[in-house]
């Protein structure tokens, strides 16, 4: 049922995209041939029944979709589009809270825009003839994340092609993974890539923080098979540590890291650097907060526990090198892309 679903929705998808892709109407014809799934439709009656079907769904879920005429065509010939008048949402006003929100959506639904059969149901459009517009921003699904590895695991989940990658484990050991990628999913504001791991023969996740090389792809694509009942939070319930309960020392200056600060349980002006303060943090998860210490720079010390600080170290050291190294290509002329 869930493959039969996914199916459907993609399908609807494409639609929307065609029918909002251009405010001329579309014949029914126009709209067989760019949508790739009415393709499997053996007849023109089937594709009949799937289209008004679809027409109807859409109409359902507030989509207006609308028949006119245009007058290079006869009477008799319906055509079809969306109303971009009565689709758009008006003005809407939020607080701060609701912004933040929409403003954290956003930046999930941000990357792989129009991919696949989207992409190609609108190249289709314009080999027709159909003038299609530049601007689909309302209907771009993407993702974006702050995590380097999310773009090409994604891509590679979807082809159903394996990679490789430097992993780094929790204890500081890295070493290169073969992964066959069956999910990129989030839990608690991490990403991590659940698939099978060759060289150990069995499934495993993996959180992209923690993902230290480029992600290379090896083989050819659709070699294997995704688990029909994968159940990719439960897994990562399974492999991701509970949350750490310890307290750390953290001083930050005074006016900064105001992130931080929310999950502080104390917080004092600290007793020997003006211009500071102590905080007492419940660490939750360690990697997350020495990367949010790091990313403070000059503004942060992680003051205890030792591990805490040792990796927030080790993460200033990275970027120093990774500084360090893009300066030298500079000096020599040469400008690194990727």
């Amino acid at each position: 049922m869930g493959a039969v679903s996914s199916r459907r929705t993609e399908r609807l998808l494409n639609l929307v995209i065609c029918l909002a892709a251009t405010r001329r109407w579309l014949t029914k014809e126009q709209i067989r041939a760019a949508v790739p799934q009415y393709a499997d439709c053996d007849t023109a009656e089937a594709f009949d029944r799937m289209f008004e079907r679809d027409k109807e769904d859409l109409r359902d879920l507030g989509i207006p979709v609308v028949t006119g005429t245009d007058e290079r065509w006869f009477d008799d010939e319906p055509g079809y589009r969306i109303d971009r008048d009565d689709y758009a949402l008006p003005p809407i006003e939020l607080d701060a809270q609701e912004l933040a929100v929409v403003g954290l959506a956003s930046r999930v639904w941000q990357q792989a825009s129009l991919a696949g059969p989207a992409a190609r149901a609108l190249t289709k459009l314009t080999a027709l003839g159909v003038d299609t517009d530049e601007d689909m921003a309302g209907l771009e699904p993407r993702i974006r994340t702050a995590e380097p590895a999310f773009g090409p695991l994604y891509a590679a989940t979807r082809d159903r092609q394996a990679v490789t990658f430097t992993y780094r484990k929790p204890n500081g050991e890295a070493a290169v993974r073969e992964v066959e990628p069956w999910s990129v999913a989030s839990r608690n504001g991490r990403w991590y890539l659940i698939g099978r791991d060759r060289g150990r023969g069995a499934s495993r996740v993996f959180r992209l923080s923690r993902i230290e090389s480029d992600v290379k792809r090896r083989g050819r694509a659709g070699t294997y098979e995704i688990p029909e009942d994968l159940d990719a939070q439960s897994m990562i319930g399974k492999h991701v540590p509970p949350a750490d309960d310890r307290i750390a020392t953290v001083l930050l200056r005074a006016g900064r890291g105001a992130g931080v600060r929310r999950a502080s349980v104390a917080s004092i002006p600290a007793a020997d650097r003006p211009g500071w303060d102590e905080l007492q943090i419940r660490i939750g998860d360690a990697g997350m907060l020495a990367q949010s210490l790091a990313g403070l720079g000059p503004d942060a010390v992680a003051v205890q526990p030792a591990d805490l600080r040792a990796e927030v170290v080790r993460l200033l050291r990275g970027a120093a090198a990774a500084q360090a190294g893009a300066r030298t290509d500079l000096t020599a002329g040469q400008v690194r892309v990727g």
